[in-house]
């Protein structure tokens, strides 16, 4: 039977007349979107728009919930108490999700967003903190999470459905952390060489870090930043390629219903 992968992408980030990444374009050619919930990009209309675009699309929706940072577009680290950071979490997926029902469909993954994933990929305590507000919520929600981190092992010890993910437009510590934008080597520009360093990480079943290190893992799913220059050219591009390499394409809830019924 043909692989099944997920590809997925970062939207909704716009914020009145600022304007940040394609959705119009991203939306055709991923599975699953991540939409941001006001907190660190997004406004109501833009929200509902790519809502309404996702469903039009069939596009599965999932909350994008970040540290309320609005200047820093999420990406600086907070020092929040873990029942501020858990309200505010909740916060973000139901007002998503009170959206998304309106535009006749509803949030069934949650994927955090920036320096709130950096930090609870690395910190079990903060992991178990953003994995206990979306438990909360709902229990069948899917977290995406980075293969190889603390937040995918909490999601899994919490019972939640888990979705490891790997970053096609990003390059690996040899740690499984994703290489800090403000390092050389951090981002991986342009369609051919995203495609290679996905395929190869397809191929080996493994994170392959910058320095060649292996680390094996399940890859369930392919995120391009929808805010890069280049996405929509390499969100195109690997959909063509893996195609052409047999991978059928599903969003979350059919992923992981293909692997429980192949399992």
């Amino acid at each position: 039977m043909p692989a099944t992968i997920n590809l997925n992408a970062d939207l909704g980030e716009s914020f009145g007349a600022w304007r940040m990444g394609s959705d119009d374009e991203m939306l055709p050619l991923v599975d699953s979107a991540n939409v941001a919930c006001g907190f660190h990009a997004g406004d109501p209309l833009v929200l509902r728009k790519t809502l309404r675009l996702a469903r039009e699309h069939g596009v599965s929706v999932g909350a994008h919930p970040s540290y309320p940072d609005l200047q820093g577009f999420g990406r600086r680290s907070m020092a929040m108490a873990p029942d501020e950071l858990e309200a505010a979490i909740l916060y973000q997926i139901a007002a998503l999700d009170g959206l998304a029902r309106v535009e006749g469909t509803a949030v069934n993954h949650v994927k955090p967003h920036g320096a709130l994933n950096n930090a609870a990929c690395a910190s079990r305590a903060l992991a178990e903190t953003v994995v206990r507000a979306i438990r909360a919520y709902g229990r069948d929600l899917i977290l995406l999470a980075p293969a190889l981190s603390e937040l995918y092992v909490a999601g899994e010890a919490a019972g939640l459905p888990v979705v490891a993910e790997v970053f096609a437009d990003r390059a690996y510590q040899d740690d499984g952390q994703l290489v800090p934008r403000s390092q050389p080597g951090a981002m991986i520009h342009g369609p051919e060489a995203s495609f290679a360093h996905v395929e190869r990480m397809l191929a080996e079943g493994a994170i392959v870090s910058l320095n060649g290190k292996r680390l094996p893992c399940p890859i369930g799913s392919i995120c391009v930043h929808g805010d890069g220059a280049e996405a929509v050219a390499t969100a195109a591009y690997l959909r063509r390629r893996l195609a052409a390499d047999g991978y059928r394409f599903a969003g979350l809830p059919a992923l992981l219903q293909n692997r429980n019924s192949c399992g």
